[in-house]
């Protein structure tokens, strides 16, 4: 095998981390003659930033088929969400779950500021990515 088959050297790797403090669902009723979530957007609801941490989402088939409930969630629209913070170096366990609540109480009150019929779940991660 010459040098030139050899795979690229990657790029140098900044020192930098990527935690995950929290992960959760979000979903409301995916029917489409419902005018409230018609035109529905997380944009008006969720930052994109919360301090520190940046705030990502993606709209998801649901992770599940039914509520706790027995309700089906097949008529339901979900979105994934993710609240990550990068570091320089992985901090202790106090300082992310001390980020992980600030986010939460940041993140809380927004979730709830959405419109009824919206539904949310939310829990702590602390993995890095």
């Amino acid at each position: 095998m010459s040098d030139s088959d050899a795979p690229a050297a990657g790029p140098a790797h900044s020192g930098r981390t990527a935690v995950r403090l929290l992960q959760g669902y979000l979903w409301h009723p995916a029917d489409e003659g419902n005018e409230t979530f018609e035109d529905f957007d997380l944009e008006n609801y969720l930052p994109h930033e919360l301090g520190e941490a940046h705030v990502l989402w993606d709209k998801v088939t649901p992770p599940f088929a039914f509520f706790e409930n027995g309700e089906p969630t097949a008529g339901q629209a979900f979105y994934q969400f993710t609240v990550l913070q990068m570091y320089d170096a992985r901090p202790s366990a106090e300082n992310l779950n001390a980020d992980a609540l600030s986010a939460s109480q940041g993140l809380g009150p927004l979730l709830d500021a959405t419109p009824n019929g919206v539904g949310w779940q939310l829990w702590e991660d602390l993995r890095e990515l």
